[in-house]
């Protein structure tokens, strides 16, 4: 069958993607920018990829007529504070474009919406359930709550707080009740779901066996790890402050922690299991699923990660408008150094970042993230997904990766931080010499401004970051 795939580049999608192909699908990937899109080398045979942006009617033309089913899995809640428009118009582009094709089935991936009176979130979940079923095509939906797995936004903020946190003074909607269920769970049902009759024109909730309440989550997730963790809720913390908790001791972003906190408010439990009956699935229990996720972090098999998504960074871009470094107007900073081992320092250029840090002076790296936190960014926690892997569209700390090149001996990193400008890093290996550049192009007087303020401190770090990466070429250690 050929399945059209909407948000490929994202978490559900880059995890359901081998598993399509696995079963024999020929899949027709959906990306906004290609550049950004890596998919394993062992699916290339049995997938199209096409450059599709569902604000674009124009681009909606590279839709094939010659589909079957589609995957609806398109969500702008963290991109904006207009994402209920967004997600609006993106949903009515889809169907209208879906119509004139010869597809079944639309499978969409929605939230719990079973509470009269929902967040914004939830609604413009439900909002989209609505416009896609006005369709000429099946629409079969699956509402999850929270949903566990190495690298999912909720698993990521869960393992922030009890990992960081050994006293929470929280808000009292830790106190709401949820139902998670384990990613592995959710692409099962994804896709046993598939051109599957019995579940056409029907919309099912889909959870674990637990119902508990988000402290009960944290404090298991906290005895799972072995810590020993105190939570105290309080009635008093609005939902402003809430979302600053959140934003500020987690690696999510601020548009992010705002809708979650609404939705935190409202429980997510299932109306009854009979999706489960239907597909012959029986979900895992919540520490099973966790389990699960750190059998992956612990292995290095994180396949997919919320932080490399374009909405978990500040900025909005297409990676081929970065990847030539402008030069006219720009500000450079250019460091190079002999080496001897080319392969010992590409090694280690592939290796920074996240928990290596960044070689040299990592209490300024860490200030800055700090003082990007302060001011609405992305700050330095969102890491990065592996540690000795980097492709195009990986987050990794406050930069994006543009372009990752090993063989090639080159990364070029783009700013996601809060600036007065736009900012490029990169490293290249040529004639025996790694060259590293630091590019930065101004917004007027003030990003003239902080560009010769912070010059003294890129002189500290810069030549110690590369001194660093050149001990190692020398084998020293």
């Amino acid at each position: 069958m050929r399945i059209l795939l909407t948000g490929a580049t994202g978490y559900i999608g880059k995890r359901l993607l081998p598993v399509l192909v696995q079963n024999g699908h020929h899949v027709i990937c959906c990306v906004r920018d290609i550049n950004r899109f890596s998919p394993p080398e062992s699916v290339l045979p049995f997938i199209d990829i096409i450059q599709v942006d569902f604000l674009d009617k124009a681009s909606l033309s590279n839709i094939p007529n010659d589909i079957d089913a589609a995957y609806y899995l398109i969500h702008s809640m963290s991109s904006s504070n207009e994402y209920v428009k967004l997600e609006e118009e993106s949903a009515k582009n889809f169907r209208d474009a879906i119509d004139s094709t010869a597809l079944k089935q639309v499978i969409y991936l929605s939230g719990i919406v079973n509470e009269d009176s929902l967040s914004k979130h939830l609604k413009s979940r439900k909002n989209v359930e609505n416009i896609l079923s006005d369709g000429s095509f099946s629409l079969s939906t699956l509402r999850a709550g929270i949903i566990i797995g190495s690298g999912s936004a909720s698993f990521e903020i869960i393992r922030d707080l009890v990992e960081k946190l050994p006293i929470m003074i929280a808000p009292k909607w830790l106190n709401t009740k949820c139902q998670p269920i384990g990613i592995r769970d959710v692409l099962t049902f994804l896709e046993k779901s598939l051109l599957n009759e019995k579940v056409y024109d029907q919309n099912y909730d889909i959870g674990g066996p637990d119902v508990l309440t988000y402290k009960e989550m944290l404090l298991e997730f906290a005895k799972f790890r072995k810590l020993s963790r105190r939570i105290y809720t309080v009635p008093v913390m609005t939902p402003r402050l809430s979302s600053y908790w959140l934003y500020f001791v987690t690696s999510t972003s601020y548009n992010l922690a705002k809708s979650l906190v609404a939705s935190m408010k409202i429980e997510v439990v299932c109306r009854d299991t009979k999706i489960n009956d239907i597909l012959n699935v029986e979900p895992e229990d919540y520490r099973t699923a966790l389990k699960r996720a750190f059998t992956k972090i612990d292995s290095n098999q994180i396949v997919s990660s919320w932080k490399d998504s374009q909405v978990s960074g500040v900025k909005q871009f297409n990676i081929s408008d970065f990847i030539d470094v402008p030069s006219f107007g720009c500000f450079k900073d250019v460091k190079e150094r002999e080496i001897v081992a080319k392969k010992e320092v590409v090694d280690k250029i592939w290796n920074i970042g996240g928990s290596n840090g960044w070689y040299y002076a990592n209490i300024l790296w860490k200030l800055r993230g700090f003082i990007d936190k302060l001011f609405g960014g992305v700050g330095l926690r969102r890491g990065r997904s592996n540690p000795t892997t980097l492709e195009s569209g990986d987050a990794l700390d406050f930069w994006r990766v543009l372009y990752a090149n090993k063989s090639e001996g080159r990364l070029l990193l783009f700013a996601e931080m809060k600036l007065p400008g736009e900012a490029w890093l990169e490293f290249k290996i040529k004639n025996n010499k790694v060259i590293q550049t630091a590019t930065f192009r101004p917004h007027g007087i003030p990003g003239r401004l902080y560009w010769y303020a912070v010059l003294p401190f890129h002189g500290i770090v810069f030549n110690g970051m590369i001194n660093e990466l050149t001990k190692v070429g020398e084998g020293k250690t």
